[in-house]
């Protein structure tokens, strides 16, 4: 699959279900996800199958795996990068992989409406972000006209609702 094509997926009703559980409980196994499957919707199927479903839809990018720590380990912020247009042509791939490949990068996108990067990143100490922006600053200043930071506290929810994930099945579309 390319990086930047949508996986392409023909979702049956037990794939959607796996999905669904999974969200729920990422570290079920293939015969746990076969007995819930089983027990909870009436579908019987062998843990092989369930097991060669969910590597086919990791390897079709269907979902993405990630290891996110605790929030009560990190500070997490949101980070919003607005740009100087003058140098923005000769420096703005620098910055953007600098970002791209921090280590302290969770996730990173563009966003409609005024055009500006955005991430959302993760610092074990507060010095330790301070010191992540005036590095940045340092090596990328003359492209970033802004950059704004929303420490994000009090994380109440941090996790994909089972239910959300109905809406892949054709029928439910």
């Amino acid at each position: 699959m390319a990086a930047n094509s949508p996986p392409e997926w023909e979702f049956k009703e037990r794939d959607v279900l796996v999905l669904r559980e999974l969200s729920r409980d990422p570290q079920l196994s293939s015969r746990d996800l076969a007995d819930i499957l089983e027990e909870k919707y009436g579908i019987d199927v062998s843990h092989v199958t369930v097991s060669e479903s969910i590597r086919g839809m990791r390897e079709e990018g269907v979902f993405r795996e990630a290891i996110i720590p605790n929030e009560e380990y990190f500070y997490f912020s949101l980070f919003e990068f607005k740009f100087d247009p003058e140098h923005f042509e000769s420096g703005w791939r620098p910055a953007m992989e600098s970002i791209r490949g921090s280590s302290n990068t969770l996730f990173y996108f563009l966003s409609d409406g005024e055009y500006q990067w955005k991430s959302v990143m993760m610092f074990p100490t507060r010095e330790a972000q301070s010191k992540w922006i005036h590095e940045f600053y340092k090596a990328h200043g003359e492209v970033i006209d802004n950059l704004r930071n929303s420490v994000m506290t009090n994380v109440l929810k941090f996790r994909t609702d089972p239910e959300l994930l109905e809406s892949l099945h054709e029928s439910d579309r």
